[in-house]
Order: structure tokens, then sequence, then C-alpha cells
């Protein structure tokens, strides 16, 4: 059965998805800046977000009262090919959105392991709570960097937790990476999954229709009752 609060948009081609959920992110942040003064944004690395970045980052608001930061980060340095903190400056930080403040997660000198309590003190003072939070999944059903049956998803999905990082170790690919905890993307007060083609739907669908949180992990958001969550598949 599927949850009342996941609400799915579909989109035929992609131009069309970009276009509806840039305009619905903009909207989201200049209310909270007319409501606070200043806005959150919290978006995630790969393929799937850059035609987002890019369209978003050419909507007028009041980029210079937004902070952004990420869902997750391999732990390596900003100029590394690999970082997400220079996908998002590459392809979201530019035209109106250049006016933006950056706040990443990486912190040189310290191994990840050792980060998290730095890490999720950072967050808290320079980003939470979160306006808007984007999540993509993975073929594997992971999200953020939490991944199928990683010994650290126990504590990552603590609902009770403080904690708003946390330090993993994928199986099967390079980099330790620093994700949310599943407590902290909760808390977003709005919040969106996007992803794109028939093999990420038919992940998708596979888990709306089971249970186990630990081996697919986008479970853990999608099932269940704390917090809406908006849809968006092309």
């Amino acid at each position: 059965m599927m949850n009342t609060n996941v609400h799915l948009h579909t989109f035929e081609a992609n131009t069309a998805l970009v276009e509806a959920l840039a305009q619905k992110i903009a909207v989201n942040l200049q209310d909270a800046i007319a409501a606070r003064g200043h806005a959150t944004l919290i978006v995630s690395g790969g393929s799937t977000p850059k035609p987002l970045f890019k369209q978003l980052r050419k909507i007028k608001l009041s980029w210079e009262k937004v902070t952004v930061g990420l869902c997750d980060e391999r732990w390596v340095d900003p100029s590394h090919p690999d970082s997400n903190e220079q996908f998002v400056k590459t392809f979201l930080l530019q035209d109106e959105a250049a006016k933006a403040t950056f706040s990443g997660m990486y912190i040189g000198g310290i191994a990840a392991k050792e980060a998290e309590a730095l890490c999720s003190a950072k967050i808290a003072a320079e980003l939470f709570p979160f306006d808007v939070l984007i999540l993509g999944m993975g073929s594997d059903a992971h999200t953020a960097s939490l991944f199928p049956e990683n010994p650290k998803l126990e504590k990552g999905f603590d609902l009770d937790t403080h904690t708003l990082c946390i330090a993993i170790e994928p199986h099967d690919t390079p980099h330790m990476r620093m994700s949310l905890t599943r407590r902290a993307i909760l808390d977003a007060a709005n919040l969106y999954l996007h992803f794109e083609g028939k093999e990420k739907l038919e992940v998708y669908e596979k888990a709306m229709n089971g249970e186990d949180m630990y081996s697919m992990p986008i479970r853990s958001i999608l099932k269940q009752k704390k917090k809406d969550v908006e849809v968006y598949y092309a």
C-alpha cells in the first residue's frame, strides 16, 4: 500500500520536470526568505541534478540570502574532480545563483570518521533547519550516502539522534563519505526526491512496495509518517 505522504509527479520530458521543480524550489526559498530573512537549500551530486541546477540558477530571487549545502560528500579536497562541492559550485552557483553562500561538508586535515561531530556542528550553525532538500536515488536504492546493508545504517536511520552527519565507508565505491542522517533529512521543511529513467522507476516502485530499509535505504525516507515527500520523475 502506498504512503499517503508520498506524492509522485510524473513528466514525459526531463525539460518539463526541471522547469516545474526549479520553480517550486524557488517559491519555497522565497517564502522562507520572506518569513525569516534567509533560506537554506540542500542538494545532491551526481549527473541527474545537473539540468535542474542549470535551470534553477537562472531564476531571479534573493540568492544573496540563500545558503547552499550538501546531502552528502566524498571525503576529498574540493579541488578533486569527485567532489560534490566542486560539482555544485560549477553547475549551480553560477548566473543569478552566484550570489548565494556555500557551506560544504568537507573539513581538511581530519579523517571522515573523526569529523562527524565537527561536521554536524558546522551544519547546525550554518544550514539547519533546512528549507529545501533535494535527494537523489541510486540504482541500488541508496540515497545521500546511505548505502544498502552498510554497518552504519542503524546509526544513520536513528530518528532520536542529534547527529546531523554520519561518516560512511561504501562497500564498492572509492572515497569515504559524509552523509546527512535520516533525522536531518526528514527535518527539512520541503523534501524532494528527483530521479529519471525506467530503471530508477522500477527501483522506486520496489521500494514503495516493501519494508526493509537496510536493503533499500531510500525506504527510510519514503516509508515513514513524519514528513511529506514530493517525488519528481521523468
